[in-house]
């Protein structure tokens, strides 16, 4: 049991012959820094029980209270029993635990035995990968190792669209502007994607070709076999391309699936439901109707008989079911979409409320340019191939400023470090439902909310501790960690554990970001102000040692958020 856990495992014992042990546990909060305390009982709720006022319950119940253990004192402060932890047994604890546990530090079997999916990226093959998709595999990923690191079993999974009319798109202009071959001396997934800008913009301007492209739709989706070996050929392609991307986020998903897969059992499901009376026909196409569950009518089939997204989606749950039996299927997918999953979850339910109730969508917000949102259709954003060659640009030129003196190949490790680190750190530091505006100078701001900042302060870390030449840190003495700066840094250090697991349960990797900035700010405040390597033997050796708990755990967090942690910079 981690210390602050155990802390409040104590203040509850405590609590237990005066209030129930539910009652505390859904009322005890951390009050805020400035009171000092470290757990508070707000007492407002026993007022009508007790015919008194707040202020008087709580004086009451802090007199019968005797602190032991981890409590150092139990104060009434206005309407709140505060509680305040023995600031030396607590850092004696956490600095223990974290050099004991090192990379398991943080970690926990809150949800051992369960199995979740996260389907996450939906990068459609003959698309190009841009920063809109950057931030759905940023915050998938993050979102597994979360949910890994408090002991669930995860299945990645992505689901891409290899069949459809931006894949006729491609193809017409593959055949009519390419006659079937690229270019040499391209990168052919990345080119493809052009191949569909381009056909796009002339089927946009041109009603002969908007026509052709219907007509390859068509073919598409009744399996012509000429068509078949380019279809292959250029779905090869985008996803060798994927592949590369994927690399650099650590994303290695479990199963990879394709909506040629589901679009013949959707079909079929589609009819079964109109057997059992759930769809019905509407103007040649088949349709479920959810007004009495207050949402729009729901289209699952074109009256010409093609697939639509909803088809595909509700043979896609049911094969995900059958493959894997997760007990949650975690879908990240942008807010545009939450009416559509909305509408699916629902129809779903009607007729298999079990699988229903596993479906979950998880909805984020757009990435926009300061001059506003991106649109893939009309090439107006930022390819992922041009973002990150940007970044490491930057991040190389701030690399050899900060440390001219390193050979040329740790430049450049260092700098893929960066670059890759603050392209994640932004894409996940903001709450899902915020839309983010992509700011290249924030994103690499080496003093603000940023990965590189994070990121120097664990570099930081690693010098210190490197000049101290102390191999392991075994016999130093908590009691001389007496300043206020070593007192929030550690508590803050004894926080982390709390954070993963809130994250994970209300999936939200965010959280962790917030909190290593936090830390990150903290400990630089600690560094600043106190010495520690030219400190007196004994403090230097107790500070050293909550330097490397530091370490460990900036290292940690910043592994949850799919981030290295230099060593240097």
């Amino acid at each position: 049991m981690n210390a602050n856990k155990k802390l409040q495992s104590e203040v509850l014992k405590l609590l237990q012959k005066h209030v129930s042990k539910k009652q505390a546990e859904e009322l005890l909060e951390k009050p805020p820094e400035e009171i000092g305390a470290d757990l508070a009982l707000p007492c407002f709720a026993f007022a009508k029980k007790y015919r008194k006022n707040p202020a008087e319950i709580a004086k009451d119940i802090a007199s019968k209270l005797n602190p032991s253990g981890l409590i150092r004192e139990v104060r009434p402060v206005g309407p709140y029993v505060n509680f305040y932890a023995d600031s030396e047994k607590i850092a004696s604890m956490v600095l223990k635990d974290v050099l004991k546990e090192r990379n398991a530090y943080g970690k926990s079997k809150t949800g051992k035995g369960k199995r979740l999916m996260v389907e996450y990226v939906q990068t459609n093959p003959y698309k190009a990968f841009h920063i809109g998709h950057v931030r759905n595999i940023a915050l998938g990923e993050s979102l597994c190792r979360v949910l890994e690191s408090t002991g669930n079993k995860i299945i990645r999974a992505n689901y891409q669209g290899d069949i459809g009319p931006h894949v006729a798109k491609a193809l017409w202009g593959l055949i009519n502007i390419y006659n079937s071959k690229p270019p040499k001396d391209v990168d052919k997934g990345l080119w493809i994607g052009e191949v569909y800008r381009e056909s796009n913009e002339k089927a946009s301007l041109n009603q002969k070709v908007a026509e052709e492209i219907d007509e390859i739709n068509k073919k598409l989706y009744d399996g012509d076999k000429k068509l078949l070996p380019l279809w292959k050929k250029g779905k090869k392609w985008s996803l060798d391309y994927f592949d590369k991307i994927y690399k650099d986020f650590g994303a290695n998903f479990d199963r990879l699936y394709m909506e040629s897969e589901v679009e013949k059992p959707g079909r079929k499901i589609v009819k079964e439901l109109h057997k059992k009376g759930i769809a019905e026909i509407s103007e040649g196409a088949m349709i479920v109707d959810l007004k009495k569950y207050n949402l729009p009518v729901f289209l699952v089939l074109r009256r010409d008989g093609i697939a639509l997204y909803s088809t595909k989606d509700l043979a896609l749950a049911e094969m995900q079911e059958k493959e894997y039996h997760p007990d949650k299927i975690i879908h990240v997918v942008g807010s545009e979409q939450k009416l559509h999953f909305q509408q699916l979850i629902k129809t779903i339910g009607i007729y298999n409320k079990k699988l229903a109730d596993k479906e979950y969508h998880l909805s984020y917000e757009l990435v926009i340019l300061p001059s506003g949102k991106m649109k893939s259709r009309e090439g107006k954003v930022i390819l992922y191939g041009d973002l990150k060659r940007k970044m490491y640009a930057l991040a190389l030129k701030a690399t050899k400023e900060k440390n001219p003196s390193l050979p040329v190949a740790q430049h450049k490790k260092i700098a893929e470090q960066v670059a890759l680190g603050a392209i994640k750190y932004n894409m996940i530091m903001q709450s899902p439902e915020k839309v983010i505006v992509f700011d290249w100078n924030q994103a690499l701001d080496f003093q603000g909310n940023s990965a590189p900042y994070v990121q120097y302060t664990h570099a930081r870390a690693c010098s210190i501790l490197k000049k101290a030449k102390v191999k392991t840190i075994k016999d130093f003495d908590p009691s001389l960690l007496v300043d206020k700066k070593e007192i929030k840094l550690i508590k803050t250090i004894s926080e982390f554990p709390q954070v993963v697991e809130n994250a994970a349960k209300d999936y939200r990797p965010h959280y962790i970001a917030s909190y290593v900035h936090n830390l990150a700010s903290i400990f630089n405040e600690f560094y600043q102000t106190l010495p520690v390597l030219k400190a007196d033997k004994n403090t230097a050796a107790a500070r050293l040692a909550l330097v490397k708990a530091t370490q460990i755990t900036l290292k940690n967090a910043l592994q949850l958020l799919g981030i290295e942690a230099p060593e240097k910079m």
